[in-house]
């Protein structure tokens, strides 16, 4: 059995040099003290740039080392939601272009997620053929679209023709809105923090507006290990029933938690296997965050700890059945 490794970056050179020619005033790049340079997401620092973004065979050499065989590769935040309608479709098509290149360059070692224009659904349509037929076994998206949620019905289009087409969608966070306010620059606090709150506040409102009833056969995969949600699933619940609200489901927010999917990046034993509780070892699939902040012998450690027919299912089998892999 393969071990795949489902939430992994890259980027590539021609997306950075579009950052710097047109990312103002959405983007920017910094400058550290020692001369690396480093990302500014809408006011906020985010990520600085190891080389292994951008080098796919440190990457297989990597991979080779921490015993992993596949990896799904994604853009991360700021993915391509900035600037025009043509620079955000430019940005997808950069990024779609690369990853099917390493694709083809190491077949069997490198999957990828397709990038998306989703502020303007009809160019979102035109990148989700292209990058289908490149091969991408997969959409990935952000928790929220420049401060859009990913519930609002100008989305509905894009996630209609990707639940046609049976595509798992991994669900990333980004730059919450009101960043700014709750100063997640200071102390570097976004990458810890801001990430979790953005991913759960985004799952909630997808389950509470009716969103995954209307698109019930979505695959929806979210990131590092559901954020916040495994360990508010049951207080989601209690306001549900006690609090008047304005009420697009029947059944418990809990049970929604328990249909879709999640990678396993999260550093406690316990933390893990209550997501497990949740949704079971089917829905939970193994993942780095690699090249950025990540420490990969930690993680797997923590999947190899659990019953061996739990670490099959997380190490690879649920990736295998979800992605076709």
């Amino acid at each position: 059995m393969p071990v795949i490794d489902i939430h992994t970056h890259s980027l590539s050179e021609n997306w950075l040099k579009l950052v710097k020619e047109k990312g103002k005033p959405d983007l920017d790049v910094g400058t550290l003290p020692n001369g690396d340079e480093y990302l500014i997401e809408f006011g906020t620092p985010s990520m600085s740039f190891p080389m292994a973004l951008f080098d796919y065979q440190q990457r297989i050499n990597d991979m080779d080392a921490e015993g992993i065989d596949i990896s799904v590769v994604s853009l991360t935040s700021p993915n391509a939601f900035w600037g025009t309608a043509e620079v955000s479709a430019e940005s997808a098509q950069i990024i779609n272009d690369d990853m099917a290149a390493a694709q083809t360059s190491f077949p069997g070692r490198i999957r990828f997620l397709a990038t998306l224009p989703w502020e303007f659904p009809e160019r979102a349509a035109q990148e989700l053929e292209r990058a289908v037929g490149l091969g991408a076994v997969g959409v990935m998206t952000l928790a929220n679209i420049r401060g859009i949620f990913l519930n609002d019905a100008l989305f509905d289009p894009v996630w209609a023709d990707i639940e046609k087409r049976g595509l798992p969608v991994l669900i990333h966070p980004t730059v919450p809105p009101g960043s700014e306010k709750m100063d997640l620059g200071t102390h570097r606090l976004l990458g810890p923090v801001g990430f979790m709150f953005d991913t759960t506040l985004a799952i909630a409102r997808m389950i509470l507006d009716g969103f995954i009833d209307r698109f019930p056969d979505l695959k929806i995969i979210a990131s590092h290990a559901g954020g916040y949600l495994p360990y508010v699933s049951k207080r989601m619940d209690l306001f549900f029933e006690q609090v008047n609200v304005d009420e697009k489901i029947t059944d418990l927010p809990s049970t929604y938690l328990e249909r879709i999917y999640y990678d396993s990046i999260i550093y406690q034993a316990d933390g893990l296997q209550s997501l497990i509780n949740l949704a079971g070892p089917d829905r939970v699939m193994f993942g780095t965050d690699y090249p950025l902040v990540a420490d990969i012998p930690v993680l797997k450690q923590l999947v190899e700890g659990l019953p061996s027919d739990q670490t099959a299912k997380v190490l690879g089998r649920a990736a295998e059945n979800i992605f076709a892999i």
